[in-house]
């Protein structure tokens, strides 16, 4: 099977080997965002398709058999692109699930809708700001001059900042004992963080230290056509054998 993998994800990493493995000609398609990816296994492309046009043009001149929409809960552009294009040439599209996360016991969430929301809100909440947003959403906090922040990103921030900022350069996973112990070393009183699910060591360390998370909720997903299904890593790697099975 011709497989085309949206995505950086660590699951879109897994399952890129997990299929490499198998037989099957898998392409992950990579935003371009980072200078220095994590590369799956594989053959990689980086940098966008030229919206939905473009997008249709790829699956039809490499002769996609499906594809399969692994990106972060907040790409929502490219997942309303490969909706279209699945659904306007009959191509299989397979999205992994990746629930979001729910609060616990202990936990105290102030879920907004939006960063701009989240910036809205942190004043009340504290003034010590730990942000694990991605780079690309610092600037929505540039205009609170009152708190500071501690920002975690891949690579440092490229647009509009707060500040008072101090940027960590890292990529996970992280742990709980870390993530506990960098909230206390910086005196965190608030966090912020986006809804993507998957590990959630901050969100351990926030609930055992009593910190307000601002947790903002993720995009609406395109809604699943006919040919669509939503699935977990294991199971997509399955329905993929069995369609190769059916077409050889």
């Amino acid at each position: 099977m011709r497989v085309l993998l949206l995505g950086g994800t660590a699951d879109a990493r897994r399952l890129a080997g997990l299929l490499v493995h198998e037989g099957h000609h898998v392409v992950s398609s990579l935003a371009g965002r980072t200078r220095e990816p994590l590369l799956p296994a594989g053959e990689v492309r980086i940098g966008g398709f030229g919206g939905v046009e473009g997008l249709t043009a790829y699956l039809r001149d490499e002769r996609i058999d499906v594809l399969v929409d692994a990106t972060h809960p907040f790409a929502a552009t490219m997942s309303e692109h490969a909706a279209v294009a699945c659904a306007g040439l009959g191509v299989p599209r397979m999205v992994v699930d990746r629930p979001g996360w729910t609060a616990a016991p202990g936990d105290v969430w102030h879920r907004v809708a939006s960063l701009g929301e989240a910036a809205a809100v942190i004043p009340r909440l504290g003034r010590r700001v730990f942000l694990t947003t991605g780079r690309q959403g610092i600037a929505a906090f540039a205009g609170l001059d009152e708190c500071w922040f501690l920002a975690r990103s891949v690579e440092p921030p490229d647009a509009d900042a707060p500040t008072r900022l101090d940027v960590v350069l890292d990529r996970g996973p992280f742990t709980v004992d870390g993530e506990r112990r960098l909230m206390a070393e910086n005196r965190i009183d608030v966090l912020v963080t986006k809804d993507s699910g998957g590990p959630d060591a901050k969100l351990v360390a926030a609930r055992e230290l009593g910190i307000p998370v601002v947790m903002v909720n993720r995009p609406p997903a395109p809604p699943l056509g006919p040919l669509d299904r939503v699935a977990g890593v294991h199971a997509i790697t399955r329905v993929i054998a069995e369609a190769e099975t059916r077409h050889p």
